[in-house]
């Protein structure tokens, strides 16, 4: 099974749970995909803030690669200096979006194939069933949302295979959502399964360039990068219309949430208002490096008064103490009293 799917192994036994105070599977989908997007708001909160610190420091990374094009070492050793002095990270923004990606393949994983992650069935008995039942010959992808569909229909499942007990759970499953077997596959035809996922599509298209906007993404990536991620959503509307249709309910459900969750982390950490702020805090640091600094040092023995940045303050100060260490220590032995 495909290891991208693993976080299904948290959704199912979450999703049943819910199952057994619903007993709906398609407003069950509907209700997990909310309490996930309430756990990872936390999350979005930090990737707007990374954002907009992004829309702040883009521009001097910039400036830093095209000033040192031709000197590797030099350019890293800036960025690095960068980072340090600000406290700016740019890989801190693709925590929350990594674990988005995951949540979409976990509930993908679900989907496919609920009979394991959500009633415990491995996935090689699944397959010794649909087999005794004559479901050999169905893609391996749906063949679980094929074996709840048979035992619906009457499907006799030996115990020996799967318990008594779990064939009557999954036989008592419900799988209906607005007249429609949410098992069902839409495929690209004009059924009624097919306004499932074309919902998806439209909130998919909503979602993405809302959330481009109001994140301040949109000004700051480059064209192979907005093409990126706009060929990722749609590889999940493909999903949308090849996989069971409760996968285009979670993805639109998601969809309509992640617009809401937009405009309120906008409100938190507006870009805006987030650049103004760090560049004036950039400036300030700027600034207090360039101030002059007033220090005494010796020069041929006498003490000369000296007007420098705090860079050159700092290494006189301490060209200053070596010096005075050495003459605090110049008479003490540094040879042994006895050679060998």
């Amino acid at each position: 099974m495909n290891f991208m799917y693993f976080l299904a192994n948290l959704l199912g036994p979450l999703m049943k749970l819910l199952y057994g105070f619903i007993g709906n599977y398609g407003i069950t989908i509907i209700v997990a995909t909310v309490v996930m997007k309430l756990l990872l708001f936390p999350l979005a909160i930090h990737q707007q803030k990374s954002t907009a610190k992004m829309s702040v420091f883009q521009p001097l990374i910039n400036e830093i690669q095209t000033k040192y094009k031709n000197n590797p070492e030099k350019q890293q050793e800036e960025l690095m200096k960068l980072q340090q002095e600000h406290g700016y990270n740019p890989m801190s923004g693709c925590l929350p979006m990594l674990l988005t990606m995951l949540v979409l393949f976990g509930f993908l994983g679900v989907v496919y194939y609920p009979v394991h992650y959500i009633f415990g069935v491995s996935d090689a008995v699944v397959k010794q069933a649909a087999e005794a039942i004559g479901l050999a010959t169905t893609n391996i992808s749906t063949m679980q949302t094929a074996l709840i569909q048979a035992i619906h229909n009457g499907a006799v499942i030996s115990p020996d295979l799967i318990p008594a007990a779990t064939v009557a759970e999954i036989a008592n499953f419900n799988t209906m959502f607005f007249g429609l077997d949410i098992c069902d596959v839409a495929g690209f035809r004009m059924t009624p399964l097919a306004i499932f996922p074309a919902i998806a599509t439209i909130t998919m298209f909503a979602s993405y360039f809302l959330t481009q906007k109001l994140s301040g993404m949109d000004a700051q990536m480059q064209g192979s990068m907005k093409i990126m991620m706009l060929v990722m959503n749609l590889m999940f509307v493909t999903f949308c219309f090849n996989a069971p249709i409760g996968f285009s309910i979670y993805y639109s459900i998601s969809n309509v949430l992640q617009l809401g969750q937009s405009v309120i982390t906008y409100k938190i950490y507006s870009p805006e208002k987030f650049k103004k702020q760090y560049e004036e805090e950039i400036a300030a640091k700027r600034a207090e490096r360039k101030k002059k600094l007033t220090v005494t040092v010796q020069e041929n023995g006498k003490d000369v008064t000296r007007e420098v940045g705090l860079a050159e303050a700092n290494k006189l100060r301490l060209e200053e103490a070596r010096r005075r260490e050495a003459e605090l220590y110049k008479d003490e032995r540094t040879t042994p009293l006895h050679q060998d």
